[in-house]
């Protein structure tokens, strides 16, 4: 069943790990994720979500797998537009996109894409 606050909370939690892959989280994001998640109706939970994650410190990897699981539990949703525009905006925020952010974001739209083929392709035969 998909929840659509569970799905917000998993964007938080991308965030977070696109913010922190380069080691630290900088100023210039904290800035770009207040900018693109200002006018979202669910603003205020993702950032809940990111907030956090920034306490917890949990293990990046991690994350990003329990992020990946959910979002094929939920399936494809047209919000992932929305948070690749916003980890996007994230990683060329601060110096622009290094090599440990561009990995997140090309595996994490590589994932999801993969997974929903698979899925759209057993769907229709």
């Amino acid at each position: 069943m998909k929840s659509t606050n569970r799905l917000y909370e998993a964007f938080g939690e991308l965030i977070y790990v696109i913010a922190i892959s380069d080691g630290k989280i900088q100023e210039e994001e904290l800035n770009a994720i207040e900018r693109k998640l200002s006018d979202h109706p669910w603003g205020e939970d993702i950032k809940w979500s990111f907030n956090y994650e920034v306490k917890k410190k949990n293990s990046i990897e991690d994350l990003y797998k329990k992020v990946i699981s959910y979002c094929e539990v939920h399936g494809p949703d047209k919000e992932y537009d929305f948070l690749i525009d916003v980890i996007e905006d994230i990683a060329k925020s601060s110096a622009g996109i290094d090599e440990n952010e561009q990995k997140v974001m090309d595996g994490f739209v590589n994932d999801l894409t993969t997974k929903f083929k698979e899925d759209i392709g057993r769907i229709n035969s």
